[in-house]
């Protein structure tokens, strides 16, 4: 089954239909140039499906950094991200933010309304995925960190009163189709294409999504 949200554009990265999650994360090295590394998966344990990590509490099972060193695993290479794969064929796959991209989060609702928003206004749109937690991430241009603060001022709100927030350096997001727990696989809400190869500045997303959140308060 097709990880794309129903009536969005069938995704082309990755070919999810059939395909490992080692073929799908050498493809987002290969042909999208994204920094992959294994995370955590799950394991069936006595009918439940429980994190790799143990914790019977984790809050994202099969969907975290399995060791503290994470930053140093992750590459760009296809060929050892099929040598890593090959390890552990159900490992997530997780992408690190703050290399070649950011990522801005907000919550499922805010972000569908932007992305109407975007659509209306013709703005140029990244990749964005969707997570089981309800939660859809905007794939922007490195530097989010320093611009989203002072942006999110100038448009009138507090930072701390929205919703809104930047991953970059030393952050991750879960890449399609990766699963959390019963929650079921992160999505793409728009699909890597060739036209959107080339992603937006923060700062060309912020006030459509800073009102976005603002409406979902």
């Amino acid at each position: 089954m097709d990880e794309t949200i129903a009536g969005t554009e069938a995704a082309q990265i990755p070919k999810q239909r059939g395909e490992s999650l080692l073929e799908t994360a050498v493809r987002y090295a290969e042909e999208r140039h994204w920094d992959v590394f294994p995370g955590t998966w799950l394991e069936a344990v006595d009918g439940v499906q429980r994190c790799s990590c143990d914790h019977v509490a984790c809050t994202a099972p099969g969907a975290h950094p399995a060791h503290a060193d994470w930053q140093t695993q992750a590459t760009g290479s296809a060929t050892v991200a099929r040598r890593m794969w090959q390890k552990q064929p159900a490992a997530s796959i997780l992408l690190p933010t703050g290399r070649t991209f950011d990522a801005l989060s907000v919550p499922e609702t805010a972000g569908f309304l932007a992305l109407a928003r975007m659509e209306r206004m013709r703005l140029t749109q990244g990749p964005v995925t969707r997570t089981p937690d309800r939660r859809m991430h905007f794939f922007v241009l490195p530097g989010v960190s320093s611009k989203v603060p002072d942006s999110v001022r100038r448009l009138g709100w507090s930072p701390g009163s929205l919703d809104l927030v930047a991953l970059g350096e030393g952050a991750y997001v879960a890449a399609p189709p990766t699963r959390f727990g019963s929650g079921g696989a992160v999505q793409w809400a728009r699909r890597p294409t060739p036209a959107n190869r080339w992603l937006p500045d923060a700062e060309e997303l912020i006030s459509t999504l800073a009102y976005a959140c603002g409406r979902d308060r």
